[in-house]
């Protein structure tokens, strides 16, 4: 056995140490390779991540500036509303002062007409005298014609402010 171990002259050992050192250069190139691909990404990851920090930051405040703006909106509304009330319950008390005066002035009317006739009223043809209880649509109705039609040849008529022994005109039939 001696003899044969001595005469085998195998690079067996000699190529396995060989690719064993290549296998670690190999290694190592890789590693430097990957550390300075480490070093030019994290180079590039930080002004992305300083441009995400600023976007956050500036819809951050867009998001307060939009509640805000939102707020803003709400009050004017708000305002608004409280304007618009606030005129509208002018308007009625001008109405009432206005119907106040009318009311006033009405008596005068109603004495000088009195005083004038004593005399019945009478209604000539397509005339109509009110009596207690008649609106325009009674009328309509009695007489076979639309209430749209009334309206139409009576526009300085207030229907809801008829009193009897006033006089109206009727629409033809049709």
């Amino acid at each position: 056995m001696d003899t044969i171990s001595r005469e085998n002259n195998s690079y067996l050992p000699v190529a396995g140490v060989i690719v064993g050192v290549l296998a670690i250069v190999l290694s190592a190139v890789a590693l430097a390779k990957i550390s300075s691909v480490k070093k030019d990404l994290s180079a590039q990851i930080e002004p992305m991540a300083a441009k995400v920090d600023d976007a956050d930051g500036k819809a951050t405040n867009a998001a307060a500036a939009a509640d805000k703006a939102n707020a803003g909106i709400n009050k004017l509304a708000s305002d608004t509303q409280a304007a618009f009330t606030s005129v509208a319950q002018e308007m009625g008390n001008i109405r009432g002062e206005i119907t106040k005066v009318q009311e006033a002035a009405k008596p005068a009317a109603k004495a000088s007409k009195a005083g004038a006739s004593k005399e019945p009223v009478v209604a000539g043809p397509d005339e109509y005298v009110i009596k207690s209880g008649d609106t325009f649509a009674k009328i309509a109705r009695a007489n076979g014609v639309s209430l749209a039609d009334i309206v139409a040849v009576n526009p300085g008529v207030n229907a809801s402010k008829l009193h009897v022994g006033q006089k109206i005109k009727l629409p033809a039939k049709k």
